[in-house]
């Protein structure tokens, strides 16, 4: 068959890929910039713009649009859309989709779009095999963002991503027949596997629309919405597009699914700093296609604003389609009683108000829950990056005494023979983790201070902090409140944690037993700082980005600072959803703060 159609799938018994890794995956800018869409919630709206034109309604699948490039039959490259103008080249990893072909029948040059996804029964498989709650991934669209930008392909391979054709950019030499709907099924005997979709008006919209908002409670890929595209191609071209989106398309969102249900408990779990995090247990729900039971409450003002009691009817939701939240409690008992003693060691716990939040802290200082969580802060991936030490495993170490301050995890080969004999562990294992600590020993200054679980300190501010300071840890150990403080986007709060740490002796000790096995790299700053003092906050869901933490990395790169929640210091919210009545946005017009979409964000980041 692969000989009579000149269709090769990359799964196909015939092919053999081969597994290789690579040191970076490099840049490259597309030869048509990817905007993003219009979009709307309302059922109206959407028809007003489709009107009388014959339109494609298909699926606004979840994960990473991918452009593909062929050439002579061949697949060329494989590109992400990264920020819409610069995507990274990701061919490797392309060749190892599932589903994709790696030679087609037409011989002309050939761009097209789609989204790479990993289906829910494919993501819950993978979370199965990790052991460690914190360890396993938040849902399948950052998994498969991961996955396709790996080094090393055969991770992506081990992860069943699949590819959906959504548009063709170009195909030498191919009359289309002015017809988007034409381009979807030339490319479907290509090969490709395309996305799902309806021929609508305005007249049959409604059939379609209520058929799809059935097939998604089914469906086993993520999805966000719909799109709408016209399929006259010249009529849709003339229309030319906005700074931000192009005239022939438009996006529908999902309204948030909400169900009501029951609580049933609330479970109190402590944190590295000492916090005692509610998070509320509820009788399971299916939302947005997945099975949901548990909600965190974040601290004990949110406990007290919704009334909660155990026995309450409460309405929960997934805020952005992914994280559960209580949106509303329609009992309002309030018959919760706050734990006066902490769940991991059964010693004092207090209610403390700061900024006008209270929330609850274990007093003791040698709770071992701190200890766990701080060390699991300590290797994650924005600190010190140590694979192999899941909280589990950190749990054990600790219990045997193997570690007790964050040097001894570069000494732990002195357990060699005791660790390969450990359950879950052998010779691999260790050896994994040991090339996994000797790659951690070289690092930068703020990623240590960050590593360190000082309150309030998070990334950002460390680097922000070792900038100022120019990466001089002796500065930062003998600096003041006062000369910390003053630095822009720091203020007293940071100050006055980082001023404390330092003046214990025995965190001094622990830092220099720490620097012994570390080398420091002086962190470089690459182009104008336009953002130095400015503060940002970024919420819903990204276009541009393939996550928060690229967005993040380019306003840091730029001297600018990103936090998680919207005050007087803020100086820019980014949000697509400009017109939603979220929380962020409701702050961010009571205190005058500038609402950019990611176009004026990007636009901004260019001046």
């Amino acid at each position: 068959m692969e000989k009579e159609t000149g269709i090769v799938l990359a799964d196909s018994p015939t092919v053999n890929v081969g597994y290789e890794a690579v040191d970076v995956l490099p840049k490259e800018t597309h030869e048509s910039p990817m905007l993003s869409l219009d979009k709307t919630k309302d059922r109206d709206v959407l028809r007003a713009f489709i009107g009388t034109h014959p339109t494609l309604l298909s699926w606004k699948m979840d994960g990473l649009t991918i452009v593909l490039t062929y050439e002579n039959g061949e697949l060329l490259k494989a590109v992400t859309r990264g920020n819409g103008t610069v995507g990274e080249v990701i061919t490797n990893n392309a060749k190892v989709f599932k589903n994709i072909p790696l030679k087609i029948a037409y011989r002309g040059r050939l761009v097209l779009r789609g989204e790479a996804i990993i289906t829910y029964s494919d993501f819950e498989k993978i979370n199965d095999t990790i052991e460690d709650v914190d360890a396993k991934y938040k849902n399948p669209r950052n998994l498969c963002s991961g996955s396709v930008r790996q080094l090393n392909n055969q991770i992506t391979a081990e992860r069943n991503v699949r590819f959906y054709a959504f548009a063709l950019v170009s195909a030498q030499d191919v009359d289309m027949h002015n017809s988007r709907k034409y381009q979807m099924e030339w490319l479907r005997r290509q090969g490709f596997e395309v996305v799902e979709y309806r021929m609508v008006t305005g007249e049959n919209l409604d059939e379609a629309m209520d058929y799809f908002a059935h097939a998604i409670e089914k469906n086993d890929f993520p999805s966000d919405g719909l799109v709408a595209l016209y399929d006259d191609i010249a009529y849709g071209e003339s229309l030319g597009s906005t700074a931000k989106f192009p005239r022939n398309a438009f996006a529908f969102k999902w309204a948030d699914e909400v169900r009501e249900t029951t609580l049933r408990e609330i479970e109190w779990s402590p944190s590295r700093t000492g916090l005692i995090n509610p998070v509320a247990v509820f009788d399971p729900v299916e939302l947005e296609g997945t099975t949901v039971s548990r909600a965190s409450v974040h601290n004990v003002s949110i406990v007290k604003d919704l009334q909660l009691g155990i026995g309450d009817t409460i309405q929960v939701y997934k805020a952005n389609m992914i994280i559960p939240q209580i949106a509303e409690n329609l009992t309002r008992s309030s018959k919760l009683e706050i734990p006066e003693i902490c769940p991991a060691c059964g010693q004092e716990a207090r209610v403390i108000r700061e900024n006008d939040v209270e929330a609850l802290y274990c007093m003791n200082p040698d709770c071992a829950a701190k200890k766990i969580k701080a060390f699991t802060l300590f290797v994650s991936r924005d600190a010190m990056n140590i694979d192999g030490l899941s909280e589990a495993t950190l749990e054990k170490f600790i219990a045997k005494g193997f570690i007790h301050n964050f040097g001894d995890i570069f000494e732990i080969e002195k357990f060699r023979d005791e660790i390969v004999k450990m359950e879950g562990f052998g010779e691999k294992s260790y050896e994994n983790l040991m090339n996994s600590i000797e790659k951690a020993e070289e690092t930068t200054l703020a990623k240590v201070i960050y590593s360190l679980g000082i309150a309030n300190i998070g990334l950002s501010n460390a680097k922000v902090i070792c900038r100022h300071f120019d990466d001089d840890l002796d500065k930062i150990r003998s600096a003041d409140e006062e000369e910390i403080s003053a630095i822009d986007g720091i203020g007293p709060v940071i100050a006055k944690s980082l001023t404390k740490y330092f003046s214990n002796p025995e965190n001094n000790q622990k830092v220099d037993h720490l620097l012994k096995y570390l080398h420091i790299n002086k962190e470089e700053i690459s182009g104008e700082q336009i953002f130095a003092g400015m503060n940002f906050v970024i919420t819903g869901s990204l276009e541009h980005f393939s996550n928060r933490g690229e967005a993040k990395n380019l306003i840091e790169s730029l001297g600018g600072k990103v936090t998680g929640s919207v005050t007087g210091k803020t100086n820019y919210l980014i949000n697509n959803d400009m017109t939603s009545n979220s929380s962020k946005n409701k702050k961010a017009r009571e205190l005058g703060i500038p609402i950019l979409s990611e176009e004026d964000f990007l636009k901004l980041a260019e001046r």
